[in-house]
């Protein structure tokens, strides 16, 4: 089969970690015989140095003529200025934005051969494996007002978290979709007893719930689940949060793996569903959840695992291609049973290996 994928590198170790998820890709293709369409494009700090726009009209159209779009990281510190008109960070906003894509996820798994590598004692990581929902296009990032200004009496700024009950039944929908297929568990983030349009998410959710009755919903408060995310991280199974706490929260919970640049996550336009056999496609957009981290950039030392488990969920979540998707998962689970580590999940400060050598080990196991 033929596919048509948009690669956005980006800034910072964007590129070098990319090149490792294309790696596998071309390895996939072979492998199951698909053809990948590659199309690159300009985004974040490069795209500003060579064309004043963070996201160029021309990226866009590539994205818009896609299956999916595979995502490096933007920003470093030559583009951080105080004031600027324009940062690389509104590449990514523009596109999610642009495309629709409103329903952000992000697993989390505690691998049993990388518990020393995180922070955790290792008995509370046993069976830790969640997924985390995140709305992307709503709430405090894009409500409006929005604005800062200044009176006699000082500085003043405001943000508005602003939800519709379309907003919320559309991602809580994900949340119940991913449960289903999972431990049957949903536990919705949000904060009742003070947010009005925490209120709203949680009447809504409870009405969702009515349609998948095989599915068990609780509510937390999202400041105690940060508490129980370390406490007990092995309760949950698929959390749904609003743009805010979902960033917060996944954030967090990325501490579980040992490392940021071990997970991955995808950007949907639509809710994804699966009868086991293939899933039924929706457009999104695939990148690790690390940023662009300028200070290990072209040192050949970044963990690609990330962007590389990116590529699993675009091959299952846009491509439909499960058995592809699952193929590249085993390999990553095999080589780190293996031994092989990138300095980040390193515990004995020796026999790490490049972000190349890496990426190798993974594709030749695909």
């Amino acid at each position: 089969m033929n596919f048509s994928v948009t690669v956005l590198p980006g800034d910072g170790i964007g590129p070098e970690v990319t090149a490792e998820a294309v790696k596998v890709l071309d390895v996939v293709g072979d492998r199951f015989g698909h053809t990948f369409d590659l199309k690159f494009g300009k985004i974040g700090g490069t795209a500003i140095d060579e064309t004043g726009m963070a996201l160029p009209v021309e990226t866009i159209d590539k994205c818009s003529k896609v299956d999916a779009i595979l995502f490096g990281a933007v920003g470093g510190p030559k583009w951080d200025k105080a004031g600027a008109s324009v940062r690389p960070e509104d590449g990514i906003l523009a596109i999610r934005k642009n495309l629709g894509l409103f329903a952000n996820l992000r697993p989390v798994k505690a691998y049993p051969t990388l518990v020393n590598s995180s922070p955790l004692k290792p008995h509370l990581l046993k069976d830790v494996d969640m997924m985390i929902v995140r709305e992307l296009t709503g709430g405090l990032y894009f409500g409006k007002p929005k604005k800062r200004w200044t009176t006699s009496r000082g500085r003043r700024g405001v943000d508005t978290m602003k939800y519709t009950e379309q907003e919320i039944e559309r991602i809580v929908r994900v949340g119940f979709e991913l449960a289903q297929g999972r431990r049957k568990l949903l536990t919705s983030a949000d904060k009742f007893n003070v947010l009005e349009s925490s209120r709203l998410w949680r009447e809504v959710a409870i009405e969702v719930s009515e349609e998948y009755p095989d599915v068990e919903l609780e509510h937390i408060l999202v400041d105690n689940l940060a508490m129980q995310l370390i406490r007990d991280p092995s309760h949950y199974d698929v959390i749904v949060a609003e743009n805010t706490f979902g960033d917060i929260i996944s954030d967090e919970a990325a501490v579980l793996s040992g490392s940021l640049g071990m997970l991955p996550s995808a950007s949907l336009a639509g809710v994804p569903r699966s009868d086991g056999e293939r899933s039924f496609t929706v457009l999104g957009l695939y990148e690790p959840i690390h940023g662009s981290a300028p200070d290990i950039a072209g040192r050949g030392i970044a963990n690609p695992v990330g962007t590389i488990l990116s590529t699993a969920m675009l091959l299952r979540h846009s491509l439909g291609l499960n058995s592809e998707a699952k193929a590249v998962e085993d390999s990553v689970d095999g080589i780190l049973a293996e031994g092989y580590r990138t300095p980040d999940i390193v515990t004995d400060g020796t026999g790490a290996i490049s972000t190349k050598e890496f990426g190798d080990l993974i594709a030749g196991r695909v």
